[in-house]
C-alpha cells in the first residue's frame, strides 16, 4: 500500500471519527500519530513530533489575539451594547420598507466589529431583536431567519475568530485577513439589506403576518423615538471601541494582538462605565474566555499535527497535480472545493471543517496561483453557509434554544434563512470573481 493510499485512507477515518460524534481536536491528533507511525514506521518519530507541535503550534505571541478578542466579545455582549446598538437603529430605520429586518442587520453589522463570534450575535439579538420584530407584525420565522443570517457577518467582519484560525493554518498575515475581511463583510451586510427590502416589497406575505395592517402601522409611527442625546449615549461606546481597534489596526498603529488587548481594555471600560460588571459575572466572563481560547488552541495544535501528517504522506502535491493532469484548471478546482466545504457545512462545524480541510488545500490554491488571502475569505464564506443549512445549522439551533418557543418549529427557521442563504452563495460568486473585493491583488 502507497503512502498515499494510507493518507487518504486516514482523512477518510477522520471524517468517519468525527460524524461519529469523536471531538475534532481528538480525532485529528489520533489521525496524525497513527499516520506519521505507520508512514514512517517510528513510534519515537510520531511522539517527538506530536511534543514539537504542542509547544511550536502556540509558542508564538500572535496566538494571544485569541483570548483577547474572546475577553473583548465577552465584555461587549455582558454590556447590553448589542440592545443599544438594535435600539439605535430601530429608531432611524423603523419606518424603512422591512424596517426593524434592516435595523437588525445594521446592528449585527456593527456587533460583529468587535465580537468575533456569529454565535454571540445570534444569541444577543434573538432576546433583542425577535420579540421586538414579532411584536410589530414581523413573522417570527422571519424574524428568528434574519437574525440567524445576519449573524454570520461575526465570522467575516473583522476580528473574526474564523479568520484568524484561518490565518494561522494557511501561515498567512492575520492583520491582511482582517482588512480583506471588510469589504466582502459589508457586501454580505449589504445583500441582506437588498434582500429584505425586496421581500417586504414583493412577498410582504414572507415577512408580516398580516402586510396590510403592519404596513399601514408602521407609516403611522414617528420613526424617531429617541432623542440625538440618548442616539449618542446608546452608539457612542460601540462607535468609539470600533474606531480605535479597527482604526489602530489599519492604520499599522496596532498589530492584531496589540488591538485585542486594547479592545479588551475599552470593553472593560465600557462594562464598568455601564455598570453591568460585578465580581460574579468577572469572574464568569474570565471563565467562558479561557474555556474558548484553550479550546481553540488545543484545535491549533491538533490541526498543526495533523498538517504535518499530510505533508509527510504527500497528500496536497498529489491532490494538486490530479487537478492538474484533470484539467480541472484553478477554477475548476475552486469550485470543486467549495462544492465540498458547501457539503461538510451541513454536518460539521465550521471550526473542523477548516482544520479539516485548509491543512489539505491551502497548499493546493497557492500551486493552483490564487492568492492565500483572497482562497481564506472564500474559505470563510463557504464555512458561514454552513451555519444557515440543515441539518447541523449551529446558528439556527442557537436561535432557535434562545428563542424557547414551543410553538416556534426549527424547520420553519430554516426557511427563514433561505433568502439569506442564497446572498451568501451570491456573494460568493462574485468575490471568487473579482478577487480585488479582498483586495487581494491590491
Amino acid at each position: 500500500m502507497t503512502t498515499l493510499t494510507i493518507g487518504f485512507l486516514l482523512i477518510l477515518a477522520l471524517v468517519v471519527m468525527v460524524l461519529l460524534g469523536m471531538q475534532i481536536a481528538i480525532a485529528l491528533i489520533s489521525v496524525g500519530f497513527v499516520g506519521i507511525w505507520i508512514l514512517r514506521d517510528n513510534i519515537d518519530l510520531a511522539f517527538r513530533l506530536l511534543g514539537m507541535a504542542s509547544y511550536n503550534g502556540i509558542a508564538d505571541y500572535l496566538f494571544a489575539t485569541i483570548p483577547l478578542f474572546v475577553l473583548m466579545g465577552l465584555l461587549v455582549s455582558i454590556s447590553n451594547v448589542g440592545r443599544d446598538t438594535f435600539e439605535v437603529a430601530e429608531a432611524l430605520l423603523r419606518k424603512t420598507l422591512g424596517g426593524l429586518g434592516v435595523a437588525t442587520v445594521a446592528a449585527n453589522t456593527v456587533f460583529a466589529a468587535v465580537t468575533g463570534v456569529s454565535i454571540a450575535s445570534a444569541a444577543v439579538f434573538t432576546r433583542v431583536a425577535v420579540p421586538e420584530m414579532s411584536r410589530h407584525g414581523y413573522r417570527i420565522p422571519f424574524a428568528a431567519g434574519t437574525v440567524a443570517g445576519s449573524s454570520v457577518l461575526g465570522m467575516l467582519i473583522p476580528p473574526s475568530l474564523l479568520l484568524i484560525i484561518y490565518g494561522v493554518l494557511a501561515e498567512v498575515s492575520i492583520g491582511a485577513m482582517f482588512l480583506a475581511g471588510v469589504i466582502p463583510g459589508l457586501l454580505l451586510a449589504l445583500g441582506f439589506v437588498a434582500v429584505i427590502m425586496l421581500l417586504a416589497r414583493f412577498r410582504p406575505g414572507f415577512v408580516y403576518t398580516d402586510p396590510e395592517k403592519t404596513l399601514a402601522r408602521q407609516k403611522a409611527v414617528d420613526a424617531h423615538t429617541l432623542s440625538r442625546r440618548d442616539i449618542g449615549v446608546k452608539l457612542v461606546p460601540i462607535m468609539l471601541l470600533v474606531t480605535l481597534v479597527l482604526g489602530g489596526l489599519y492604520t499599522g498603529y496596532f498589530t492584531p494582538t496589540e488591538a485585542g488587548g486594547v479592545g479588551a481594555f475599552g470593553a472593560l471600560l465600557i462594562a464598568l462605565a455601564r455598570r453591568s460588571l460585578d465580581r460574579r459575572k468577572m469572574w464568569q466572563v474570565l471563565q467562558q474566555t479561557g474555556l474558548v481560547s484553550v479550546a481553540i488552541l488545543v484545535l491549533l495544535i491538533a490541526a498543526g499535527y495533523y498538517s504535518r501528517m499530510l505533508s509527510i504522506a504527500g497528500i496536497p502535491n498529489a491532490i494538486a497535480d490530479l487537478v492538474r493532469d484533470g484539467g480541472f484548471g484553478p477554477y475548476g478546482f475552486l469550485l470543486i472545493y467549495v462544492v465540498i466545504v458547501l457539503l461538510m457545512g451541513m454536518i460539521l462545524d465550521s471550526t473542523s471543517i477548516l482544520l479539516i480541510m485548509v491543512p489539505i488545500a491551502a497548499p493546493i490554491a497557492q500551486i493552483m496561483g490564487f492568492d492565500l488571502i483572497h482562497f481564506g475569505i472564500i474559505t470563510v464564506i463557504a464555512v458561514e453557509v454552513g451555519l444557515l443549512t440543515p441539518p447541523f445549522g449551529i446558528s439556527v439551533f442557537t436561535v432557535h434554544t434562545a428563542l424557547a418557543d414551543p410553538r416556534v418549529r426549527v424547520e420553519s427557521l430554516f426557511m427563514g434563512t433561505l433568502p439569506f442563504v442564497l446572498v451568501m452563495v451570491l456573494s460568493l460568486l462574485a468575490i471568487a470573481a473579482f478577487p480585488v473585493l479582498t483586495l487581494a491583488l491590491v
